[in-house]
């Protein structure tokens, strides 16, 4: 491996990759499809920098941050590393934003465990050839 071998695997992974949720019972494709920006990405770097300055914006004076402010701040960093999907609701296509990415990723931990499985998975964003 090279340098220029790991600068073509980060630009991989800022490119994203698609992966579908699958139901968490029967383990069949939702229908629902993600694409995720990788574990070494510029993306994922500024979502882990931004959660750190989330989680020091909600600290009380001691250092603290309560159980709730640090879910949320998970949530939001989790949702920063989505970057387009193909989901419906009441029958439309749901356009992509940063607000209903946290509203889909709080709907269910099984969405979000799913969801955060893939996108800490550098094999899963290996381009081959």
């Amino acid at each position: 491996m090279q340098l220029d071998d790991i600068r073509a695997f980060s630009a991989d992974q800022e490119r994203g990759a698609w992966f579908e949720l699958l139901d968490p019972v029967t383990g069949k494709s939702t229908g629902i499809r993600f694409k995720l920006a990788g574990p070494d990405s510029e993306t994922q770097n500024r979502a882990r920098l931004r959660l750190a300055d989330d989680l020091a914006e909600v600290a009380d004076a001691e250092g603290r941050v309560s159980a709730e402010a640090r879910e949320r701040a998970r949530l939001d960093s989790l949702a920063r590393c989505i970057l387009d999907w193909e989901i419906s609701e009441g029958g439309e296509a749901l356009p992509f934003t940063h607000a209903s990415a946290v509203r889909l990723l709080k709907a269910a931990t099984w969405v979000q465990a799913q969801v955060d499985s893939f996108a800490s998975d550098r094999a899963a964003f290996r381009r081959d050839g």
